[in-house]
C-alpha cells in the first residue's frame, strides 16, 4: 500500500472487530464499520471509520477478526494542504485531507502542517460530525 498509516506512538490497544475471510488487508489500511462491528478497506470518506489495522490479514486464511486501532499517532500521507490542528479525513481507501463537507466520519487530528505528498503526524480519534 503506498500510503499506510505507520503507528508513531501507541496511546490504545488495538481492539477485535470482524472482518470477512477472503479479504486481504495490509498492516496500516485505513479501515470502514459497518454493524455488529465490522471492518472493511475504506473507499470513500462517506462511510464510518473504524480505524487502522494493527496488522496484516492474509486472503483466506481462515481468520475473521483482526485488530484495529482507535488511537494512537500515525505518521500518514496528505492528499492535499493539510494544516496542523484541523480534522482529518480519509478517501479513496488511502489518502488524507482536511475536512470540508457538511457529514463527515473525520479520522483525527493533524499534528502538523503538511503539503501533498508530505507525511504527518495524525492523532487518531475517530468519530462523526454533522456540520450543517
Amino acid at each position: 500500500m503506498a500510503n499506510e498509516a505507520v503507528l508513531v506512538y501507541e496511546t490504545h490497544q488495538p481492539i477485535q472487530m470482524t472482518v470477512t475471510n477472503a479479504t486481504g488487508i495490509e498492516k496500516g489500511a485505513l479501515l470502514t464499520l459497518s454493524d455488529p462491528m465490522t471492518a472493511a478497506l475504506v473507499t470513500t470518506s462517506t462511510s464510518a471509520f473504524a480505524g487502522i489495522a494493527a496488522s496484516e490479514k492474509i486472503v483466506s486464511d481462515g481468520n475473521t477478526k483482526l485488530g484495529v486501532y482507535r488511537g494512537g499517532v500515525f505518521k500518514v500521507t496528505a492528499s492535499g494542504a493539510v494544516t496542523v490542528g484541523r480534522s482529518v479525513v480519509f478517501e479513496n481507501g488511502n489518502t488524507v485531507m482536511n475536512a470540508g463537507a457538511t457529514s463527515v466520519f473525520f479520522a483525527g487530528t493533524a499534528l502538523e502542517t503538511a503539503a501533498d505528498g508530505e507525511t504527518f503526524l495524525m492523532e487518531l480519534n475517530p468519530r462523526h460530525t454533522l456540520l450543517a
